[in-house]
């Protein structure tokens, strides 16, 4: 038989290893809550941005098709402005084999180092009837998406 003193409970084990496990568990569960709501705000921009650079492609096309070369000038971004004069545009406009339709296929946007971009593919029905397949790439600016690159 072994001593006891009278009113004394027997040792508890430490529980150190317990609230560790548990602070760990509750910082990885913080973290992919955040990591999650980070990428579905992210898909949601992504997603949105793609209907803002077909319309812009669309508009564009549409000033294309409609020989309103100032209009469409007015639709490309500053890098492709400095590559083409406004004169040398619209001379490119009206140099057969001119675009009378289009459609638009596809659309791609992407974020490159914090840079929206996108891609939108067309297909382009000339006035002789071939039909040619362009990519043309787009770039976001601030709240505007603009035609970047030879969309010819």
């Amino acid at each position: 038989m072994g001593y006891e003193v009278p009113g004394a409970r027997p040792a508890r084990r430490p529980r150190r290893m317990r609230g560790v496990l548990s602070l760990a568990a509750a910082g990885l569960f913080v973290c992919c809550v955040g990591a999650a709501g980070l990428g579905a705000w992210n898909y949601q921009q992504v997603r949105q941005s793609s209907g803002g650079a077909r319309d812009a492609a669309e508009a564009f096309l549409r000033d294309v098709t409609s020989g309103d070369a100032a209009g469409a000038y007015d639709k490309l971004c500053g890098d492709t402005r400095e590559r083409w004069s406004r004169d040398d545009f619209v001379q490119r406009l009206s140099v057969p084999p001119t675009i009378n339709r289009y459609a638009i296929d596809d659309v791609a946007v992407a974020t490159d180092r914090g840079q929206v971009r996108g891609t939108v593919t067309a297909r382009l029905t000339r006035r002789s009837g071939a039909v040619d397949v362009r990519e043309m790439p787009m770039v976001k600016d601030g709240d505007r998406w603009q035609v970047c690159g030879d969309p010819f």
